[in-house]
């Protein structure tokens, strides 16, 4: 049985393994506790777990004080995905933390609130493609434009008509004359923005169950084309 969500500030665990650049980062209330985030070449299985457990012990947390889960679900790396779905269910499961997914980029467009020109986060997709939107700020949010696309540099470059900003880790590979690119502090995926968005759904009720949360594909994983007999190159 999950946790009853209540009034009061929520603290919350957000978790990022949708890009090479991942982490986690804790929310208490609209107050940024800790934040650990690496852009190496590390596997999220290797340092993840870690990253928890070092990140609310230096915050002064245990895991039961946690009320909430706020996990990216992509679009990213399968493997990523897999590994930090995996262990927030994990850790839903053990101590009945309700969760909130939050599509990787969605948070990565809220990191640059009231920008006058358009965001455009790009995640690298292998096989010649990025996967991307475009993102307005309208009111009090970022409005999402675009359907989440999986397509080619060229292509993305080719719908731009006015200045954009480009952030992610795809961003340089467009080569467009509206391309802005993002400063580097601003331009990777971020757990507390997660965190933010993860808060932002649990406070709103829109909790997904362990059973229904899964990562937002935009196409087939390696491993389902090989399964249908197609080739991977």
């Amino acid at each position: 049985m999950q946790r009853v969500l209540d009034s009061h500030p929520m603290r919350v665990l957000a978790v990022e393994t949708s890009t090479l650049a991942g982490g986690v980062a804790l929310l208490d209330g609209d107050r940024i506790v800790g934040e650990c985030l690496l852009d190496v070449r590390a596997t999220h299985s290797e340092r993840l777990m870690p990253a928890i457990d070092r990140t609310l012990s230096d915050a002064g947390w245990r895991i039961d004080d946690v009320g909430g889960l706020a996990v990216a679900v992509g679009p990213g790396s399968f493997t990523g995905l897999r590994i930090g779905l995996s262990t927030v269910k994990g850790l839903a499961l053990a101590r009945a933390i309700p969760i909130a997914a939050v599509p990787t980029l969605d948070a990565m467009a809220a990191g640059l609130p009231f920008a006058s020109l358009p965001v455009c986060p790009v995640i690298e997709a292998r096989r010649g493609e990025v996967y991307a939107s475009l993102y307005r700020w309208q009111g009090h949010a970022m409005r999402r434009e675009w359907d989440w696309l999986a397509l080619p540099p060229g292509d993305l470059a080719e719908r731009f008509t006015e200045p954009v900003i480009l952030l992610g880790d795809g961003a340089a590979a467009i080569r467009s004359p509206y391309a802005r690119l993002a400063p580097a502090a601003r331009r990777m995926s971020s757990p507390s923005c997660v965190a933010q968005l993860g808060a932002e759904r649990l406070a709103r009720g829109e909790v997904v169950g362990v059973a229904a949360l899964v990562p937002l594909y935009l196409r087939p994983s390696q491993a389902e084309l090989k399964r249908r007999g197609v080739s991977v190159a």
